[in-house]
């Protein structure tokens, strides 16, 4: 039979904690990588380490988008989901996951189950997906997985991606090979086992899924440049060898930790090191003690974390230590939620200090920006003298996409060391009055020692607390944004440059927005975005670029209120993190539109909300012409 050729399919696979549902989909997405298709995943993941089984907040899981073109979103409602148990189906039904003629493939083992309650819980959970107009198969996968292995915990996962192989056309010998690199350095006999449950898994999937058989086109390349296939964490970790740092100083935190995994393995390989410390603060201050002695360091962490390095990255500021931190950003405040999505951490980022402490910060929009802005991180780190924060988010951290590799060059590296005498008579601190710079002494040259100082200091290092020096120190620091900013071009135009509606987005939203964005442009609508990289400073030009829009607002997944809301006014109204300071740093009526669901934003969302705001600026429009 000949697959059905089509250009898309969203495929989720949902199970209890520990089933290796992740490990099934990132492989399925690999192989459809290499096909040439796009791609795109993000995981699922439960708040708690080892939560109960079978219930719908214990849902851990991967959702997989696969196409003929370009994939840069989780995109909207799925196709097709293979289920391990029927609760952990209600979180992802109530996460808008699903929709009318979605697939399920659902394991049948709990029909049978010895507890009654749980056979009555799956038959009315089946009867109930039905009348959600979901197709569901209910499908022996545990029985068939005991024809092969004891323990179908164990390798269910393998089966899974043997029937996703056959029921999307792909080349079951690239299937086996795959398998021998995800389990590469295990013992032959976990190898071999998990391709023989692989077969399994297709064969099965031939005989009782055969109305099922697709192909997705590879994606038509203008060249034939290499490509790898990786998630963000990892794509830092390549931007921080590729740099030339030589050291990552950090403690473990979800969403950030993989990133450190990934760079023990191979750091030492070009000849670098992973420190461990024992803490968040440890981490830090390790870090800035290898940046003041000429090796630029790098720390990884997330929100919490920043919180524990707030009075360090001070220091950093206060000395004019170089700098490079990653923040991935994730749910909070406090513990909030470890392993969701969320944008929360800009105006921590920006004003976390005490004092007036400003830093470059960076927002990564993709995968490969999550490599090239670390290698720019460590460049203006050094030219500024200054920290400099590249916040992603749990979406990139654990999104995993075909990207072009990475043209290296020498450019890249850190410069080697200057161990010239250093001129006596040039201040350690000897800022110029237009820029704010000054020239990095470093304690290993000859005459280079000075003293570092977190208290307020001459350019001479001399701590001081006159009123003059305090107000000239902290201009000089100041003026380095400035300075900087003179140095970028303004933000890129996706659409028309001017309409009825500018939509601002940072960091990973970008695919989501320009696919919905794009949707209302063919429909007519006079729509355009821009995404911000530049966060601190701000990219130039935007106040010139908003003035060509009738209406302007954010897009954003941090907190707002809405403006409808009960006991919400106009004088109370919070704003999303970026639309508070673009109102700030352009006085523009910015506007936006936020949510804090705690996955990521669906085009559909995002389209839906902006087709309400177009209806309004144009009604809006209208009546001020009457």
């Amino acid at each position: 039979m000949e697959p059905q050729v089509i250009q898309e399919h969203i495929v989720e696979i949902v199970s209890d904690s520990g089933e290796g549902a992740q490990k099934c989909g990132q492989t399925f997405g690999n192989i459809g990588a290499k096909l040439g298709n796009g791609v795109w995943t993000v995981e699922i993941i439960p708040a708690e380490i080892q939560p109960p089984a079978r219930t719908p907040s214990g849902a851990s899981g991967i959702r997989i988008r696969l196409g003929s073109t370009k994939v840069t979103n989780v995109g909207n409602e799925g196709d097709l989901v293979v289920a391990f148990n029927e609760q952990v189906l209600y979180s992802r039904i109530a996460n808008g996951a699903f929709k009318e003629g979605t697939i399920v493939l659902l394991d049948n083992r709990w029909a049978s189950d010895p507890s009654t309650e749980i056979q009555k819980m799956y038959a009315d959970a089946v009867v109930e997906f039905r009348q959600h107009g979901l197709v569901v198969h209910e499908l022996s996968i545990h029985e068939a997985c005991l024809k092969v292995v004891k323990d179908p915990r164990k390798g269910k996962n393998m089966f899974v991606l043997g029937m996703l192989c056959r029921i999307y056309n792909r080349d079951q010998d690239m299937g086996r090979n795959e398998i021998a690199l995800t389990f590469k350095g295990k013992a032959e006999k976990i190898i071999s086992s998990n391709q023989e449950l692989f077969d399994a898994g297709y064969k099965f999937a031939a005989d009782e899924l055969s109305e099922y058989f697709f192909d997705i086109p590879p994606q038509e390349k203008s060249d034939d440049r290499p490509m790898v296939v990786t998630n963000g964490n990892t794509a830092i970790g390549l931007g921080v060898m590729a740099s030339g740092m030589e050291l990552v100083s950090m403690y473990p935190i979800t969403p950030a930790t993989s990133a450190s995994h990934y760079l023990a393995d191979v750091f030492p390989a070009c000849g670098g090191f992973v420190h461990q410390a024992e803490d968040e603060i440890a981490a830090i201050a390790f870090a800035i003690g290898s940046s003041y002695a000429g090796k630029t360091a790098c720390t990884i962490t997330s929100g919490p974390g920043m919180a524990l390095k707030t009075e360090s990255i001070g220091l950093a500021v206060m000395a004019e230590i170089p700098l490079v931190i990653v923040n991935v950003q994730r749910g909070g405040p406090s513990t909030g939620l470890p392993t969701k999505i969320e944008q929360g951490d800009l105006l921590s980022t920006l004003y976390g200090e005490p004092g007036d402490a400003p830093k470059i910060i960076l927002a990564a929009a993709t995968i490969p920006e999550c490599f090239s802005l670390v290698v720019l991180a460590r460049q203006l780190a050094e030219s500024f003298r200054t920290p400099v924060v590249v916040l992603t988010d749990a979406n990139l951290a654990t999104g995993v996409q075909p990207w072009d590799r990475p043209d290296l060059n020498r450019d890249m590296l850190a410069p080697p060391l200057d161990q010239s005498e250093w001129d006596k008579s040039v201040p350690a601190y000897d800022w110029d009055d237009k820029t704010g710079l000054s020239q990095r002494p470093i304690p290993g040259m000859p005459n280079g020692e000075y003293v570092l100082t977190g208290l307020s200091h001459t350019k001479f290092s001399k701590v001081s607390y006159e009123a003059e020096d305090n107000q000239k120190s902290t201009a000089h620091r100041s003026r380095k944004l400035a300075t900087l900013q003179s140095t970028l071009t303004p933000p890129k135009i996706h659409g028309e440059s001017s309409g009825d509606l500018l939509v601002i987005g940072w960091g990973s939203t970008i695919g989501a927005i320009e696919e919905a964005v794009d949707d209302l442009r063919k429909k007519g609508e006079k729509i355009s975005t821009i995404h911000l990289r530049f966060l601190s400073p701000l990219e130039p030009g935007l106040g010139e670029i908003f003035s060509n829009f009738k209406k302007v607002m954010t897009i954003e997944v941090n907190y707002s209120d809405d403006p409808d809301a009960p006991m919400i006014t106009p004088e109370n109204r919070r704003y999303a993190q970026l639309a508070s300071i673009l109102r700030i740093q352009t006085l523009v009526d910015v506007d936006c539109w936020s949510v804090v669901y705690g996955h990521p934003l669906q085009p559909a969302i995002i389209e839906e909300v902006l087709q309400q705001r177009l209806t309004k600026v144009k009604s809006d429009n209208s009546a001020e012409e009457e």
